[in-house]
């Protein structure tokens, strides 16, 4: 089991890996080792998380998801296999994390208090004084 929170984890057969070659500069070890990893989840199908968790992780997933609900997650940054699979999990983990923590706290609407109203418009009150000074002088 991979533990995601205090209460979720999802099982380790619900992840598939396969290795690919890197792209990029890499002299020859880059081009005859398979580093790079591509991670599978199926989300869409998963018995492990909740249906809101679920929701959010697709809409949270962007251009990862296919269509077949399955996020795809290419890891490539490192020169070892073990260290692309290592954090091509965490980037997973992290995602179902974001997923599955609660949305924040609805915004309630202030309105603004006395003071700061007559601190604004004590302030324009300043500039239009200024402005005005700028005037043609008064004819007397």
């Amino acid at each position: 089991m991979i533990p995601i929170t205090a209460r979720l984890s999802i099982d380790e057969d619900e992840v598939s890996e396969s290795f690919l070659r890197a792209s990029g500069a890499g002299g020859q070890n880059i081009q005859k080792v398979e580093t790079a990893v591509q991670l599978r989840f199926d989300a869409r199908r998963s018995p492990s998380l909740p249906d809101a968790v679920r929701a959010r992780l697709e809409r949270l997933a962007g251009h990862r998801l296919t269509n077949d609900g399955v996020i795809v997650i290419t890891a490539q940054r490192h020169r070892t296999r073990e260290r692309n699979r290592a954090d091509a999990l965490e980037r997973l983990v992290a995602l179902i994390q974001e997923a599955a923590a609660p949305p924040p706290p609805k915004r309630r609407p202030t309105r603004p208090t006395l003071g700061s109203k007559n601190r604004r418009m004590d302030g324009k009150t300043i500039r239009g004084d200024t402005k005005r000074m700028r005037g043609r002088p008064a004819l007397d």
